[in-house]
C-alpha cells in the first residue's frame, strides 16, 4: 500500500513539471505516467516470475500423486496406484505374477 501512494506520489510530481513547462493537460500526463507504471509493474512481475528458480524434488521416499492403473493377467483384477515413491514404480504382483500396465483412456 505504502509503495502504491510512493508511485502516485511521483506520478503527481512528475506530470505538474511536464503540465507546467509544456501545453498538456496535468490530468493527461498524470494518467500517462499512472499506466506506464502500472504496465512497468506487470512487467517486473511477470520477469520475476520467470527467474524464479523451480522448486527441489522431493526427497526420496516421499510419496508423488501417480495415476496409473495395472491389471492382473491370470485373474483380471485391476488396480488403480494413486501414490507412489517415484514417477515410475515397479508394478504390483497378485496371483504370484507382475500386473500389467494398462494404458489410461484420456
Amino acid at each position: 500500500m505504502r509503495r502504491l501512494g510512493i508511485t502516485v506520489g511521483v506520478a503527481a510530481v512528475i506530470a505538474v513539471a511536464v503540465a507546467a513547462f509544456s501545453d498538456l493537460s496535468f490530468f493527461a500526463v498524470f494518467a500517462a505516467l499512472l499506466l506506464g507504471f502500472a504496465i512497468l509493474g506487470v512487467g517486473w512481475f511477470f520477469l520475476r516470475t520467470f527467474a524464479t528458480p523451480a522448486p527441489p524434488p522431493p526427497e526420496p521416499g516421499t510419496l508423488r500423486k501417480v495415476k496409473l492403473t495395472y491389471r492382473c493377467p491370470t485373474c483380471g483384477t485391476e488396480v488403480r496406484m494413486t501414490a507412489a515413491d517415484t514417477e515410475d514404480p515397479a508394478p504390483p504382483r497378485h496371483c504370484m505374477e507382475d500386473m500389467e500396465l494398462v494404458a489410461p483412456i484420456e
